[in-house]
C-alpha cells in the first residue's frame, strides 16, 4: 500500500467511526421515535378512564370487557376474586352493571411511560343503586389502570381497583 492509499483508508474508517458513534448516540437520545411511536399526553390517556366510564353506561359487560386486553389482568372493586381472562373479566361486569355504576375520579396521577404504555393511579367514587332495593350509596376507591397500545388501541393490561379502608 502506498501513502496515498494508507491514508485515505484512515481517513475512510475514521469518518466511518464516526458516523457509527453519531447513529448509536441518536439512538439513545431519540429512542421509541425512531419507530414512528410518539409518546401519548396525559390528556389521551386521561380519556381512556372516560370511555371506559361511558361503556360502563351502556350496561353492557361485553361492552366494557372490550376495554381490557386478551390477557389482562382485574383485580375488582367489589369482588374478592381476581380475574384473568375475559370471561372473568365479562362475568364482574355483569354483576357490577346490575348496580348502574356511574364512575369519578377524585384524584388522578398519569405516567406516560413511552408511546405505548402509560399508567394512571389515583382515587375515583362509584355512585351504585341497588338493582334491588334501589338505595343509591357511593364507593370511594384507590384506582391503578396499566395501558399498553396494541394493534394501534389502548387497552386495559392491569385495572386494580380497592375501596378504601377508611371509607
Amino acid at each position: 500500500m502506498t501513502r496515498k492509499t494508507r491514508i485515505r483508508a484512515a481517513v475512510v474508517t475514521a469518518t466511518a467511526l464516526v458516523a457509527t458513534a453519531t447513529v448509536t448516540a441518536g439512538v439513545g437520545v431519540a429512542g421509541p421515535s425512531w419507530w414512528g411511536e410518539k409518546k401519548a399526553t396525559e390528556a389521551e390517556i386521561a380519556a381512556l378512564f372516560d370511555g371506559w366510564n361511558n361503556a360502563l353506561q351502556t350496561g353492557d359487560a361485553e361492552t366494557v370487557a372490550d376495554r381490557y386486553a386478551k390477557d389482562a389482568v382485574l383485580l375488582p372493586t367489589v369482588s374478592n376474586k381476581v380475574r384473568t381472562d375475559r370471561a372473568g373479566i365479562v362475568d364482574y361486569f355483569e354483576h357490577f352493571l346490575a348496580d348502574k355504576p356511574a364512575g369519578t375520579k377524585v384524584e388522578t396521577h398519569i405516567n406516560v411511560l413511552d408511546g405505548n404504555s402509560a399508567i394512571d393511579t389515583g382515587v375515583y367514587e362509584f355512585a351504585l343503586t341497588d338493582h334491588e332495593t334501589g338505595e343509591q350509596r357511593a364507593v370511594t376507591a384507590r384506582y391503578t389502570y396499566e395501558y399498553e397500545k396494541r394493534g394501534g388501541e389502548w387497552r386495559i393490561v392491569n385495572h386494580h381497583s380497592s375501596a378504601m379502608p377508611e371509607g
